[in-house]
């Protein structure tokens, strides 16, 4: 179990959800919520990281709000209404706090949905830091918010939905192309007959436990490999 912490933000202060390993020490792994908020389901993320073996952060971005998964409306309209200005402050914060707690100069970064949209921007705004990203379905519908993928200096692996719409299976080709036209390191996984937030095993609906136990273990074995 993790706990609730806060730590420097340009000058200010932000809130998150820390989870340690049981031996301390680990790599450090920004974890970064879908459009519902800093929930019980990402905490949860944050705790299995942790378990196996990284160090990692869930910064609130939404600053104590979380939108019930019943309202997905709601959820969109939080989103768009973060000011990106203030979620990146409060992502770089999160990645000097764990290279602070961490006595490592890098840190990796997982995202679910809007988190995976901003996994790619942070490895892009903090290229000296984010040596490996892991972004689940994510989606960037901010347009003052898109990449320099050019600036990405870590290996991307990133797991898709065969059935979304809001990422589809071609995006998440173009995205790997792009990416390796760039000469990054990018691996994209589609996951057949999953939908968009397949890993969320809160939501029923579309949770798959094969496909979200599948890519767990990939993302750990690449965070383990770029991060140690």
């Amino acid at each position: 179990m993790g706990e609730l912490i806060e730590f420097p933000s340009n000058g200010g202060t932000a809130a998150g959800y820390l989870a340690v390993p049981a031996a301390g020490g680990g790599p450090g792994l920004i974890v970064i919520q879908e459009w519902w908020g800093l929930i019980p389901q990402i905490e949860r993320v944050c705790d299995r990281f942790a378990a196996s073996g990284f160090t990692a952060l869930a910064p609130d971005l939404y600053h104590g709000r979380q939108v019930p998964l019943t309202e997905p409306d709601e959820a969109a309209k939080a989103m768009m209404a973060m000011k990106m200005e203030e979620a990146a402050r409060d992502l770089s914060g999160a990645v000097d706090e764990l290279r602070g707690r961490t006595g490592r100069t890098t840190v990796g970064t997982v995202g679910f949905c809007m988190g995976g949209g901003l996994a790619l921007v942070l490895a892009c705004q903090r290229p000296e830091a984010v040596t490996a990203v892991v972004p689940f379905y994510g989606v960037i519908p901010w347009p003052e918010a898109q990449p320099d993928y050019a600036a990405m200096t870590g290996p991307m692996l990133g797991h898709f939905a065969e059935r979304d719409d809001f990422f589809t299976p071609e995006a998440a080709a173009a995205l790997e192309v792009k990416l390796r036209s760039l000469g990054k390191d990018a691996t994209v996984h589609v996951y057949a007959g999953c939908d968009h937030a397949f890993f969320n095993d809160d939501r029923p609906e579309v949770y798959n436990a094969a496909a979200s136990d599948l890519a767990f273990d990939r993302s750990v074995a690449f965070l383990h490999e770029h991060l140690g």
